[in-house]
């Protein structure tokens, strides 16, 4: 909880009472290794913060083949925004890479904060900006050659490589796991 409230903190001040108010909103959520946080074709209903594990954000193109977008690993905001506040179906999951330990705000309860904190909406667009940012930001560039990609991926995820399954890192960089095996081998 307590690295939670640190990373609120990056975005604004806030009182002791602020602070526990915000703890009492929250719940802790385990999930187990390719379990789902939120998931395609439903409304999310919870925002979440990373406190041990690996989530990846993938969703399945038109020939049904599943990519992955993106990780979200620890000390980070989870959530898929656009749709959790608009209160529509995601078109992408949320799974655990990893088996997980979140802290969780129910959609009323985040909700709660904004009319119980003065100040929450601007620390709010602060984090879920940069939780925007971390979603959307080091995609591998497809015009380069795989190895690259994996040399970027290594260089921007330095901790995951050993932590999450090669076919999810395969996804991310568009190729097949045999590609990836290769390319692994050839750089070691």
């Amino acid at each position: 909880m307590e690295d939670f409230i640190e990373y609120i903190l990056q975005f604004g001040s806030l009182n002791k009472q602020q602070i526990d108010f915000i703890k009492a909103q929250t719940t802790v959520l385990e999930l187990q290794k390719d379990a789902y946080f939120s998931e395609a074709g439903k409304v999310p209903k919870q925002v979440g913060f990373v406190v041990e594990g690996v989530i990846r954000g993938c969703y399945y193109n038109n020939k049904g083949e599943e990519i992955t977008r993106c990780f979200i690993s620890e000390n980070s905001l989870v959530v898929d925004y656009f749709n959790f506040e608009n209160s529509t179906a995601s078109s992408e999951y949320l799974q655990a890479g990893t088996d997980c330990r979140l802290i969780v705000f129910s959609k009323q309860n985040w909700e709660d904060l904004s009319e119980t904190i003065v100040g929450w909406d601007t620390i709010k667009n602060k984090m879920v900006q940069k939780c925007l940012f971390q979603k959307s930001r080091k995609g591998p560039v497809i015009s380069q050659d795989a190895t690259t990609r994996y040399l970027e991926f290594m260089a921007n995820y330095p901790s995951l490589i050993n932590r999450i399954p090669l076919a999810y890192i395969a996804s991310y960089l568009g190729v097949t796991q045999q590609s990836l095996s290769r390319i692994r081998k050839n750089i070691r």
